[in-house]
């Protein structure tokens, strides 16, 4: 199996998410970084178009969203679990909670004028109205909190993490870290970034305890990679993506249909290709780039959408 290149940029918060898992499962791999905005033609190239961070790469198979990127690194590296039997359900759906609701939240709260140099460094005014432009672009018409309620509702959200913590409990559910720990993780992380404001942690001491126990275990070790290697070594590569996975349809398609599959919610840029899975849990198309060869692209079901072309 070809090695873990994982597409990023540093201050990107579901990236710290993977990059913290890697250390937690002592997973080497290599770290190709991506422009913050669009264009990116190099990650262009191997996901025809798919425009959120980050991105893994294993050969020629490219692996979209972190939470189909955690279950990959869990198959990959099934000890330390991250899905305890146990809790594997409410640690699930904790996870989905913090990369939406929570996730959202905290980014209305931090992205006030006061922080915005420690979030995205000493940017230009045109740097920042770039920025700006392509992130009003990956949201479309999506609402956004106001800075006072979404201090008001992260205040909350943190007391109920932190209620979560008493009785000496170490992680979220337990005394074992979950999925759910490195979702909530790197919310708390990108608040501590925006350190104007990152005094909102300082009424939840547990949780401030258990964000320095998971940040102690680091992104372990990686090498250096451009986006010219990560794309011959596509090129070179072939997916290891089969037909043998168990073929479930609810939208009128099948195996070898060019569909277009798209987040349900933000940056709705489509990734079109031939259709070879689609599972309870997964989608993944075949295509072609000039560049990166023949790749597939895959997809978690829950939060994105196909569409038959």
């Amino acid at each position: 199996m070809s090695g873990i290149i994982f597409h990023h940029y540093p201050n990107s918060p579901f990236s710290e998410k993977v990059r913290l898992l890697f250390g937690y499962k002592k997973l080497p791999w290599k770290s190709v970084i991506i422009p913050s905005i669009m264009p990116k033609p190099g990650l262009t190239a191997l996901t025809g178009g798919y425009r959120r961070t980050p991105v893994m790469q294993i050969g020629a198979d490219i692996y979209c969203d972190t939470s189909l990127i955690c279950d990959v690194l869990e198959n990959i590296a099934p000890t330390p679990t991250i899905y305890p039997t146990e809790n594997e359900g409410i640690s699930r759906t904790l996870a989905q909670w913090a990369d939406t609701t929570l996730f959202w939240t905290m980014i209305a709260y931090v992205f006030q004028p006061v922080s915005i140099p420690h979030l995205l460094g000493n940017v230009t005014p045109e740097q920042m109205k770039a920025f700006s432009a392509d992130r009003a672009a990956m949201r479309g018409n999506a609402p956004r909190m106001s800075v006072p309620e979404a201090t008001g509702t992260l205040t909350a959200y943190l007391g109920r993490l932190e209620n979560m913590l008493v009785d000496g409990k170490l992680y979220l559910l337990g005394q074992q870290a979950t999925i759910a720990d490195f979702s909530v993780y790197h919310s708390v992380w990108f608040i501590q970034r925006a350190q104007p404001v990152a005094g909102i942690l300082d009424a939840t001491p547990a949780l401030k305890e258990w964000a320095a126990r998971m940040a102690a275990f680091g992104h372990h070790e990686f090498e250096k990679m451009n986006a010219e290697e990560a794309l011959q070594v596509a090129h070179d590569s072939k997916s290891v993506a089969g037909s043998d996975a168990a073929f479930v349809d609810t939208h009128g398609v099948a195996l070898g249909d060019r569909v277009a599959i798209m987040p349900t919610d933000y940056a709705l840029d489509p990734v079109e290709g031939d259709l070879i899975v689609s599972t309870a849990t997964e989608f993944a198309v075949r295509r072609e780039d000039s560049q990166a060869g023949t790749v597939v692209v895959h997809f978690p079901r829950i939060g994105f959408q196909l569409k038959k072309v």
